[in-house]
């Protein structure tokens, strides 16, 4: 015998009531000795293992359906099946557990399954009721024989028998006559016996059955009788659906009649499971169980057959990326392929796993690429679909061709470009699209996936991770957050529906459907926060990006504003110092608190939200976010009692001012001269070389290089040399010293243009003017002190200056606008 005839899949049931592929193989029937008898064994295809050895017990019923198909159950709640690729090799084991139960090889059921609860009544029965009596099959006899039918549901024993009666009297075949001649005399009452007694067979769950009913013969009257409901006024016309308004669309021409024949059935038995029968109740749930299987193993055959069929595809993927193909057509192609798709989820890993290499291997991702940029909604749709498979089933594989694909084509038709612009353009008022290609994304960025797929592969994960990671950032995160950068301009605003921040700054257009992507794009961007790290943490730096995001603090749509501020939450919930310094020094608190202090007394999410991200730095106890906020905004913050977050930040700040005046107390008075001591905020030298280092990819850093003081490395070797240096320094200082805002007013100023991010900040210049409240716990005021930086101009200047407390009389008064609370900023 072939190979291909003892070829087999063997399937076991699972608790959900689906059947699982346990492999392929080839099957063989081997005696073992005289105790265990004769054994079933299959061997696995790829590397000869053991996948399946069970003896052919006596008492054991075994089933054969659909020619191909040996089912039975070895214990309770394990029921086993093999599905033969040819019928002549079914038929050969068939033989061989007939003649160890000592059956005749045309029976389709060896044994008759016995319930516990009937077992002794069935063996005190005798043998000449073995079978139960069918009425004659007569107009006259269909009351009869409906309330034959009806009553043995009830009884697994007398189901098995009236299956048994029902198939060796060839009784479905009249049963269909008779309902051809109810329907030509309008027989009313027969048609609604007809009903009950089809509904009935169907609830016997016996494949054997099912053959008969479901063939090409007798299909469409059964789904005739089905439609003769008596709890229904008008009969439903299912016959002339499935006849005249479904149709069969070969993209294709289909050459296997078997195949189509397959197809054919599927649907039509599909239909009768989904539409046609009721619900059923708790206590039919498993009438059905075998109709199920029914539709699952035919869905595996044709799935096996197209896939084999390699000239077939190859003709469909030809057509789909043909230029000359009509729209008409190529919509037609991705329907197919949608469907195709669908149907494979029937399958297990395992085959799934082939079914998609081969899709892989004929070319499916360059043909989606190509259809999901077309204009036809409907083909953008049902191509998102097949990706949205494909991703599912293996992100690796569309990460590897994506990153192949890279270093043959442009930045703008790379396959995940085209998903990125397809989520941007989305012209669904409510993003149905841009929702689901996000998440897409979401899976296909994301390091956690990458590692439980590359356990499977070798453990080449980090290899993975690093070089996807680098080739999304160099060649799609410009696109993604190209809709972000281009609705948060510092430009002069234009007319129409824009929001303007205190600063001049635009967000055009703030409508709905804007606000909505915007959403979904810092959605993305907060997911890349928490799991991206570095490259993330690079991007922001070089881009300015949260100083882009906080504008949509001024958004007229809540929800926007809360998903900017989440994005800032991240960051700061890493408690990382170079995000915090990056916070600090570009003033990034300002819009938070101007969006606290315009929010009011309302009590709503806003204000939770934003209390909570201080709360959160106070409890985590952030040294340096703390000492900024209170140095620079506690005063418009004071007013704010019903909770006691702001006052706890400046508790913690005085704590520690305390601690370090304390270590300061025991260094040497030489050591604390603020000529000699490097400023609190300085950058650390490891800091300073990461923000000053240039990155090929990205452009320079925001943050500019600052010059390091000499001062602790190179100490004077005498005193005249360290007096003539202190009088130099001190001349500068007053030359370059700049005016400061009038005791008791608040002023928080930041210019900033918004370019600066890409390498503009050279020919800007920024300056930050803050003025310290007096924050003395032990009632003494402290004097104010004003820091100001000025950031290298492009003429090369680099200049740094602190203002000591002795300078006050170069003051200048300035006022300040009433205002309810004072705004930061404006």
């Amino acid at each position: 015998m072939s190979d291909t005839r003892r070829r087999v899949k063997v399937y076991t049931l699972n608790e959900d009531r689906q059947w699982d592929d346990r492999g392929t193989g080839h099957v063989s029937s081997t005696y073992v000795d005289r105790l265990k008898g004769m054994s079933l064994l299959v061997r696995a295809e790829a590397d000869g293992s053991l996948l399946l050895e069970s003896k052919i017990n006596p008492n054991t019923a075994y089933q054969k359906q659909q020619d191909t198909l040996i089912v039975w159950s070895e214990a309770e709640n394990y029921d086993l099946a093999l599905s033969f690729q040819e019928k002549a090799g079914c038929d050969e084991i068939w033989e061989k557990i007939c003649q160890v139960q000592g059956k005749d090889p045309s029976v389709e059921v060896t044994q008759d399954p016995i319930d516990e609860s009937e077992e002794e009544r069935f063996e005190e029965m005798p043998e000449t009721s073995s079978l139960i009596d069918l009425p004659d099959c007569e107009l006259g006899k269909l009351e009869e024989i409906a309330d034959l039918v009806t009553s043995v549901l009830s009884s697994p024993i007398r189901r098995e028998k009236l299956a048994l009666a029902l198939e060796n009297e060839g009784y479905i075949k009249k049963l269909l006559q008779l309902f051809q001649t109810c329907e030509n005399l309008d027989n009313t009452e027969g048609l609604h016996h007809l009903y009950e007694i089809i509904r009935g067979i169907l609830f016997l769950n016996k494949a054997t059955l099912f053959e008969v009913m479901f063939s090409d013969e007798c299909i469409m009257d059964v789904v005739g009788c089905l439609e003769y409901d008596p709890a229904l006024a008008q009969p439903k016309r299912h016959r002339e659906f499935l006849t005249k308004t479904a149709k069969f669309k070969e993209v294709i021409p289909i050459t296997d009649s078997e195949l189509r024949q397959k197809i054919h059935q599927t649907y039509r038995v599909q239909y009768i499971q989904d539409v046609i029968l009721p619900t059923p109740s708790v206590f039919e749930d498993n009438f059905l169980s075998t109709l199920t299987s029914f539709i699952f193993f035919n869905k595996v055959e044709i799935v096996s057959m197209l896939q084999e069929d390699e000239k077939f595809l190859s003709e469909v993927f030809a057509q789909l990326t043909d230029e000359a193909t009509d729209d008409d057509k190529r919509r037609e192609l991705v329907n197919f392929f949608k469907e195709f798709c669908a149907f494979s989820q029937t399958l297990q890993p395992q085959n799934r796993d082939a079914f998609f290499k081969t899709l892989a291997n004929l070319g499916i991702l360059p043909a989606l690429e190509i259809v999901m940029g077309m204009d036809d909604l409907q083909v953008r749709a049902a191509a998102t679909d097949i990706f949205s498979y494909l991703v599912e089933f293996s992100p690796s594989m569309v990460r590897e061709f994506v990153m192949q694909e890279a270093q043959q084509s442009d930045d703008d038709i790379l396959l995940i470009n085209v998903v990125i612009e397809q989520m941007i353009c989305d012209t669904d008022p409510e993003l149905g699209g841009a929702v689901q290609l996000m998440g897409l994304l979401r899976t296909l960025i994301d390091p956690e996936n990458m590692l439980a797929t590359a356990n499977v592969r070798t453990c080449k994960w980090k290899t993975e991770k690093s070089e996807f990671l680098n080739f999304f950032y160099n060649h799609c995160m410009q696109v993604l957050t190209a809709p972000l950068l281009a609705n948060t301009s510092e430009d002069e605003p234009d007319k129409g529906d824009t929001a303007v921040t205190s600063k001049g700054s635009t967000i055009c257009p703030d409508n709905y459907q804007t606000a909505q992507l915007l959403a979904l794009i810092l959605e993305l961007l907060t997911f890349c926060v928490e799991h991206h790290t570095y490259h993330i943490k690079n991007y922001i730096m070089n881009k300015d990006l949260l100083r882009r995001v906080l504008i949509l603090m001024n958004s007229k749509h809540t929800f926007l504003a809360l998903c900017a501020l989440r994005f800032m939450r991240r960051i700061i919930g890493l408690k990382d110092e170079f995000y915090n310094r990056y916070i600090i020094k570009g003033n990034l608190f300002e819009p938070v608190i101007n969006a606290l202090l315009d929010n009011g007394t309302r009590y709503n999410l806003l204000n939770s939200a934003i209390i909570e991200l201080f709360e959160f730095i106070r409890v985590e106890d952030i040294k340096s976010l703390t000492a900024n906020i209170v140095e620079n905004f506690y005063k418009a913050l004071e007013p704010i009692e019903y909770v006691q977050t702001f006052k706890g930040l400046k508790t913690k700040y005085e704590q520690e001012k305390d601690r370090q005046s304390q270590k300061l107390n025991s260094v040497p008075s030489i050591l604390r001269s603020n000529r000699f001591r490097r400023d609190a905020r300085a950058l650390d030298e490891d800091e300073e070389l990461w923000f000053n280092e240039e990155e090929d990819e990205e452009g320079e850093a925001v943050v500019p290089p600052v010059e390091k003081s000499k001062a602790e490395d190179d100490f004077p070797d005498s005193y005249e040399k360290f007096m003539e240096t202190k009088k130099a320094k001190e001349s500068e200082d007053k030359e370059n010293l700049l005016k400061r805002t009038s005791v008791g007013g608040f002023k928080f100023t930041f210019s900033h243009s918004g370019s600066s991010a890409n390498g503009a900040n050279t020919a800007n210049s920024k300056s930050v003017a803050a003025q310290t409240p007096a924050a003395g716990s032990n009632g003494s005021s402290s004097k104010n002190i004003s820091l100001t930086t000025t950031v290298a101009s492009a003429k090369g200047s680099l200049i740094g200056l602190v203002d000591y407390p002795d300078d006050e009389e170069e003051e200048e008064e300035e006022d300040t606008s009433p205002r309810k609370r004072p705004r930061l900023g404006s």
